[in-house]
């Protein structure tokens, strides 16, 4: 298994609309597409404004095979458009569990 760590960092004052927009248009697209998601986030101390999110896969392929259905899927484009002018700043990370990690 593989996870994907997604962090987005946000403009100051665009969480609730960032969350707004993903809880009634984006999350459902994701969920027909993005096969385990393992959390989802906001930053209270630290480094403020951030949205992090967590998706499991079975390996690298399966993540590039779904993240490519859910680009393709009609919905998406339009969540994206309203979105991305939300972001000051996105990053990405995959990490591979541990053999002693709860998640594998």
């Amino acid at each position: 298994m593989i996870v994907e760590e997604r962090i987005y960092t946000l403009k100051p004052d665009c969480i609730d609309e960032f969350l707004k927009l993903y809880e009634n248009e984006g999350m459902a697209v994701q969920l027909r597409h993005l096969p385990r998601m393992l959390g989802y986030f906001v930053t209270e101390i630290g480094v403020l404004h951030q949205v992090i999110h967590m998706w499991g896969y079975a390996d690298f392929a399966e993540r590039t095979r779904c993240r490519a259905a859910m680009r393709a899927d009609p919905d998406w484009p339009p969540y994206v458009a309203k979105v991305r002018p939300l972001f000051a700043k996105q990053e990405n990370r995959i990490m591979l569990p541990t053999k002693w990690s709860p998640i594998r």
